[in-house]
């Protein structure tokens, strides 16, 4: 991060603008002259088309780039990312033609879109239009058509008319696209963590992962992962990626601490340190989105910048989880005198992902042992995270 404000010092803020704004993805991108450019915001999405074929929409305040990050074709649920555009609240409501229901909420550096589809559909093409035309606004259009085996296509008309675009209001009935949360259950296989009198870190740590799934599940508002379900060992890079593959909203990875003291006791939380930060490249290669430095009007200087902006804005997500999660863990056990920490940990690099390392307690110490190995008391634990979850989740939620 150092690196890139002295090169954009160098610079001069200007043309550090200059290159954010005229970032692309695939090509989408329109650059801007103005002076150092604030987060873009999402004026309202338009539909327009039938089963056969639809236009998608969003109208934004200034140039954004977009990438998309699934087409639908496995779950038809097609999820976009648009990078530095910001939302107040979660945008929600139903949509036309091919699009059941639409969400924008907010992702790691930005805005996403996730659409849920009616049907198999193909994107066949992505682009941006700047303001004119009698249009004040940016706007951001996909254009998907029916496949065979999906929606059901009509019969071409005669003539067919021209696409008329309808705005979806923000205040219609409520999507239910899910959170995506991954959890991830601390060692396993041949890796047992740390030993207790009674009990393996690895043994714990999966049966607390399992009941918050299920905890999270009943409430028919979160989609959980779990890195792993049985007594297997998987690397930790893996971890991070199975988070990243599932596009996930938040990662939450269970350990149990131990040490030389069997009086020491408490639970703590660590989130990414600044040196830790340094480490993204472990999780990224040259042909992730964040790095991508050989598309068209890409250079490496936009995407240093790029991932700067969405680590920063990962740490500060996490960091505010962290904080609501001490405060509900802390009324059911102790915590240690310092509890939020930070730390380089391998499972909490991903650059776009909130993630928290929770130390539940110490496995070495007889008290928390006992309160970690207990399924009463381990359910008030699991109750603390989930209450957690809900309250880091509900300030982002816009009321419909």
């Amino acid at each position: 991060m150092r690196k890139v404000l002295i090169s954009l010092a160098r610079m001069g803020w200007v043309r550090a603008a200059l290159i954010v704004g005229g970032m692309t993805t695939a090509g989408v991108a329109v650059a801007t002259a103005q002076g150092p450019a604030a987060p873009s915001g999402v004026q309202k999405v338009r539909f327009g088309g039938d089963r056969a074929e639809t236009r998608v929409v969003i109208d934004l305040d200034r140039a954004a780039a977009g990438k998309l990050l699934s087409d639908g074709a496995s779950d038809q649920r097609l999820v976009l990312a648009l990078p530095n555009v910001t939302i107040s609240g979660d945008l929600q409501g139903s949509g036309q033609g091919l699009v059941k229901h639409w969400l924008i909420d907010e992702a790691a550096g930005g805005a996403r879109l996730r659409l849920e589809l009616a049907g198999k559909v193909e994107v066949r093409r992505r682009f941006l239009l700047p303001p004119g035309d009698g249009a004040t606004a940016y706007r951001y259009v996909i254009d998907l058509k029916a496949v065979d085996g999906g929606a059901a296509i009509p019969a071409a008309p005669q003539a067919a008319p021209r696409l008329a675009l309808a705005s979806a209001p923000i205040k219609a009935a409520p999507l239910r696209l899910k959170k995506v949360i991954v959890i991830d259950a601390g060692h396993g296989g041949k890796d047992s963590g740390a030993l207790g009198a009674n009990a393996f870190e690895k043994d714990v740590t999966l049966a607390t992962a399992k009941a918050l799934k299920t905890r999270l599940e009943k409430t028919g508002r979160y989609q959980v992962v779990l890195t792993r379900e049985t007594d297997t060992f998987v690397p930790l890079e893996g971890r991070v990626q199975i988070a990243r593959r599932a596009d996930a909203d938040l990662f939450i990875s269970l350990h149990a601490d131990s040490g030389p003291d069997v009086s020491t006791r408490g639970a703590s939380v660590y989130t990414l340190s600044e040196k830790g930060a340094d480490r993204v490249g472990l999780v990224l290669d040259k042909n992730d989105w964040l790095m991508k430095a050989n598309l068209p009007g890409r250079d490496r200087a936009v995407s240093q910048i790029l991932l700067d902006l969405s680590q920063r804005a990962t740490k500060n997500r996490s960091a505010s989880f962290a904080q609501l999660l001490l405060a509900n863990v802390g009324e059911e056990t102790a915590l240690l005198r310092r509890s939020h920490r930070d730390a380089g940990f391998f499972v909490l690099l991903a650059p776009d992902v909130p993630a928290v390392l929770l130390e539940m307690g110490f496995i070495t110490n007889p008290e928390d042992e006992a309160f970690l190995t207990n399924k009463a008391s381990r359910a008030r634990l699991v109750d603390a995270v989930g209450d957690s979850i809900e309250a880091y989740f509900s300030a982002d939620v816009r009321k419909s």
